[in-house]
């Protein structure tokens, strides 16, 4: 099987392909494990170091600040250096942050561990855009996109059930010690197996590709869709990471081991959203459809799952509006194949990672922010936290994201001009 090469009009084999795209998997695959592990072990956090709820907010978003803070130098990196280099350094930084992680005795420390991961996993997604940018042709990067997210969502799938399993029999710490080692791995695979591939654009100073930075953000078109792609995925992130666990547990009534098996589920439901809105946004886009056209549709269904959770709908309909939830939340990474072709293939790092920026930005916010909310209601009876405060803090999440979808409409006719498909 071969495909054309978007910069030569080469044709490059299958097994190249898989070389230069499945190690990049591989860390995406690991960077949604550890970010998702929290809603697993929170129980185990809570229980041996003492977290409050805004202090397990903080400890967890630490990941997302950390994550979201070097987006903009990571940008700039991947575009000068490459994927592979960059993503082989940041895994590295990813196995020492979970390895202290593994040894700490207070949220200080937890913090900071978790800080270093988010830092090492910046560029599990971007790197892989990155390649898809190098490797793929155009018309065909929403569907690459989608793959590589679907490794992504396999990485949500352990962090359930499974993680829940072997964190019973061997302990939290013991596992992520074991963790730490296969990043480890994953980064010399990275380093040893994906090829090389020079660009044929002309190098540039760092003067240039920082000013190149300050033409992304000054760019209305930038302004016009961001606001949405931060509140919406940020809000999945913030909420299937963390507090979707607890939700369930307080509000649901679930037990431990229940909790666990409905984020698998929703997991699972993140591996069916990512590749079904790829493939279809895939073959609506090769018949004529823009491709926000496609996000919007499958961002209206996600929103209204919110909808019904926050309004607390019957218990009967709670899994599926949960697995919607999981399902699209991530519908934003259709805009990345219409960024990369705004800005051009020389600066899709910069562009990718400015709206990258203001996700984990948000997820990193609203991650907290749902915690502080929360602590300001007293404690349930039953030790848990009062089912009142997640209607309050997932209402204000649900607000800000219907205030950026009202602004994106607001700004429609500038998106429709641009030329992307």
């Amino acid at each position: 099987m071969t495909i054309n090469n978007p910069e030569t009009g080469s044709r490059l084999a299958f097994g190249t392909l898989i070389c230069a795209l499945a190690p990049f998997s591989l860390g995406y695959f690991l960077s949604y494990l550890l970010r998702g592990a929290n809603a697993i072990i929170e129980q185990d956090l809570v229980a041996d170091i003492g977290l409050s709820p805004a202090e397990l907010g903080l400890v967890t978003a630490a990941y997302l600040g950390a994550f979201a803070v070097f987006q903009l130098p990571l940008g700039i990196l991947l575009d000068k250096y490459g994927p592979r280099r960059v993503q082989t350094a940041l895994l590295s930084v990813a196995a020492v942050g979970t390895l202290l992680f593994s040894m700490s005795q207070s949220a200080g420390a937890l913090t900071a561990g978790r800080a270093m991961i988010g830092l090492g996993f910046a560029g599990g997604l971007m790197a892989s855009f990155k390649a898809v940018v190098i490797w793929i042709p155009e018309e065909r990067r929403a569907l690459a996109n989608a793959l590589v997210m679907s490794s992504g969502a396999m990485g949500l799938l352990l962090a359930t059930q499974p993680l829940e399993i072997v964190t019973q029999i061997y302990g939290w710490r013991s596992v992520f010690v074991a963790l730490a080692a296969v990043i480890l791995l994953v980064a010399l695979l990275i380093f040893t197996v994906v090829p090389e591939r020079k660009s044929s654009a002309p190098a540039q100073s760092f003067f240039d590709q920082f000013r190149g930075v300050g033409a992304i953000f000054s760019d209305r078109r930038y302004w016009a869709i961001t606001p949405l792609l931060a509140t919406t995925a940020g809000s999945h992130v913030a909420i299937q990471t963390l507090w979707a666990g607890p939700w369930l547990r307080d509000v649901g009534g679930l037990g431990r081991s229940v909790v666990a098996e409905h984020l698998l589920i929703m997991a699972m439901a993140f591996f069916v959203g990512i590749l079904l809105t790829g493939v279809v946004a895939d073959w609506f886009v090769r018949r004529g459809v823009k491709l926000l056209n496609v996000m919007i549709f499958f961002t209206l269904l996600y929103l209204s799952s919110q909808v019904g959770i926050v309004l607390g709908i019957n218990n009967e309909f709670m899994l599926p509006l949960w697995f919607v939830f999981g399902m699209l939340g991530q519908v934003a990474v259709l805009a990345y194949p219409w960024l990369a072709t705004q800005f051009g293939a020389a600066q899709s790092g910069r562009a990718h990672t400015a709206a990258n920026l203001a996700i984990f930005g948000a997820a990193f916010s609203l991650q907290y922010v749902i915690g502080a909310i929360i602590e300001l209601f007293p404690a349930a009876a039953s030790g848990g936290y009062a089912p009142h405060s997640y209607q309050v803090a997932f209402g204000v999440t649900l607000l800000l994201q219907l205030l950026a979808l009202a602004w994106y409409f607001l700004h429609l006719r500038l998106l429709n001009i641009a030329s992307a498909p």
